[in-house]
């Protein structure tokens, strides 16, 4: 690991804004490895659309949790830190910097602030408390909350039965208050050993470069890739299948719209997703916001290292 460069860093931001390239840039500077925090970059066979690491890159950098899962499987927030725990750890194990990178907020959170989560739904304690609900008023179960996790309860009223069921799934299935979760994961924001790192390009530009890129992907063959990706199954129905510019594409192959409405359905799509992101860091008041705009990977790399050593 380079000297003066903390063991934990990353690099998150928007869909586009060259994530990849900084991190294949930072990881050659330290001798460092990514772990992807990209819940589309999961899939196998997902490679176009999902614009994942080239074979350059996967050349010069060594990647973690790319290609884990088929478009088939289910695959969890929860399913993913503990992979990216796992590869954090070997990685530190070998001496060397873990740089986490991708845009997905919860999966940037549940590895940098060790996010616990409840237990899953359990169908049985759910519907026999979906029934009590209906009989005796979603009222009287956030009573019943409140004796035993005042907290939740406060934050609850009446008329929010879903989550109050799920409150009180939780306590009856593990014995402890949705709550003190709640208050785990403040205790570990406060202490992370992770340094974040947010790249910042105005609205204009990066939709841009969202454009641009949308436009690479159709070049490549993103239809071929979504049609090949549709005879072995994948549907809209899947949690793969729901994907930005999968969802889009295979609309279109099944007669919804043509191939150019499909294409701007994606770009315009992958901008309200790029705001939605770009709200959810700049609530991170602990990011480092870099300058990316007219900046090659390799400058960026160099300012995060500058920032770290100082």
């Amino acid at each position: 690991m380079t000297r003066g460069v903390p063991a934990l860093v990353a690099i998150v931001g928007p869909t586009a804004a060259g994530k990849t390239g900084a991190a294949v840039s930072l990881a050659e500077k330290t001798g460092g490895e990514i772990v992807s925090a990209d819940s589309m970059q999961i899939w196998r066979g997902m490679d176009i659309g999902t614009a994942k690491p080239s074979p350059a890159e996967r050349k010069r950098a060594t990647f973690h949790l790319v290609d884990v899962a088929d478009p088939g499987d289910d695959f969890s927030v929860a399913v993913f830190q503990q992979m990216a725990r796992e590869a954090v750890a070997e990685i530190r194990a070998r001496g060397k910097c873990a740089i986490l990178a991708g845009g997905t907020g919860l999966y940037i959170r549940a590895v940098v602030d060790g996010l616990s989560f409840p237990p899953p739904p359990c169908t049985e304690v759910r519907e026999r408390l979906r029934a009590e609900a209906e009989s005796g008023g979603s009222g009287e179960l956030l009573e019943r909350l409140r004796a035993v996790d005042a907290a939740a309860a406060e934050r609850l009223s009446p008329a929010d039965t879903k989550r109050i069921i799920r409150a009180m799934e939780v306590f009856e299935t593990t014995g402890r208050p949705i709550s003190s979760f709640h208050e785990d994961d403040r205790r570990r924001r406060e202490n992370t050993q992770w340094k974040l790192f947010g790249l910042e390009y105005s609205t204009e530009a990066l939709a841009v470069r969202i454009n641009e890129r949308v436009d690479a992907m159709v070049r490549e063959g993103l239809e071929q890739e979504v049609r090949a990706l549709k005879e072995r199954g994948l549907s809209r129905d899947s949690q793969a299948g729901r994907a930005l510019g999968y969802s889009e594409m295979l609309a279109c192959l099944d007669g919804e719209c043509s191939l150019d409405e499909a294409v701007e359905a994606i770009k315009l799509n992958t901008r309200r997703f790029a705001k939605r992101q770009r709200t959810w860091f700049r609530a991170d008041s602990r990011i480092a916001w870099i300058a990316a705009e007219g900046k090659s990977p390799d400058a960026i790399a160099e300012e995060i290292l500058e920032c770290l050593r100082g």
